[in-house]
């Protein structure tokens, strides 16, 4: 449990493309129960034509009404927007990366991948026809199943635009690979994650927040609890 003596900083939760904050209940139980204070936010890229920009400017929001200092955690794709939004909040004591796009400014998720910009970047890219095996491979099949159930199509637009600001060059951060991530490929994973000042890692895949969720609290909880730790560029 945490020292109730000792201020600590809420955990604002961050998801990814296709997905929603309902991704975060099962780890937010397991913070809860150590009493940690979580928040979500709902990206408005996740079925509509909305980009980073707009995402970023619901994490700046989210931001906005907590009191104290954020640990922002986002998943993904959540973190390009995540990195815009922190570059303007104050509050912001740690950014930590869970298979997540580090990206730096003027960088993009389709240019990290090396593939092209759309020139129409609009609509919606429907969920991928794989999402069983990409997101949840290491889940029951019901589980799973379900999960996709609930994912909805993802703004194009999210993937081809640029960041403007990168806040990992101030604020500290922390990367937790997957190494069984079948989304986010793990030696891509470790290239992000050498933008970090420390790497952590889970035996999962895409989706340790269904797959590990006690697991995942855990290594959330000792990064927000620990010293904090800058990169050595």
């Amino acid at each position: 449990m945490i020292d109730s003596d000792i201020p600590s900083p809420t955990m604002l939760l961050v998801h990814g493309a296709w997905h929603g904050s309902w991704c975060w209940d099962r780890p937010r139980e397991a913070l809860r129960a150590a009493g940690w204070s979580t928040r979500t936010v709902d990206l408005p890229s996740a079925g509509r034509d909305c980009g980073v920009h707009e995402d970023a400017q619901a994490v700046l929001e989210e931001l906005g009404r907590i009191d104290g200092p954020v640990v922002i955690v986002a998943h993904s794709y959540g973190g390009i927007p995540a990195t815009q939004a922190a570059a303007k909040a104050a509050d912001v004591v740690r950014i930590i990366y869970l298979a997540a796009y580090q990206l730096d400014a003027e960088e993009s998720l389709l240019g990290f991948h090396g593939a092209p910009i759309p020139e129409e970047p609009h609509g919606l890219q429907p969920v991928p026809d794989d999402s069983l095996s990409m997101f949840y491979g290491d889940l029951p099949d019901a589980e799973a199943q379900a999960a996709v159930r609930r994912l909805v199509p993802q703004s194009i637009r999210s993937f081809g635009e640029p960041l403007t600001q990168a806040a990992w060059h101030t604020v500290p951060s922390a990367y937790i690979v997957c190494e069984r991530d079948q989304a986010l490929p793990p030696h891509d994973q470790e290239t992000l994650a050498t933008r970090s000042g420390e790497v952590h890692r889970l035996a999962s895949g895409h989706s340790p927040f269904l797959s590990m969720p006690d697991e995942l609290a855990a290594v959330l909880a000792k990064i927000a609890l620990g010293p904090a730790v800058r990169p050595q560029h």
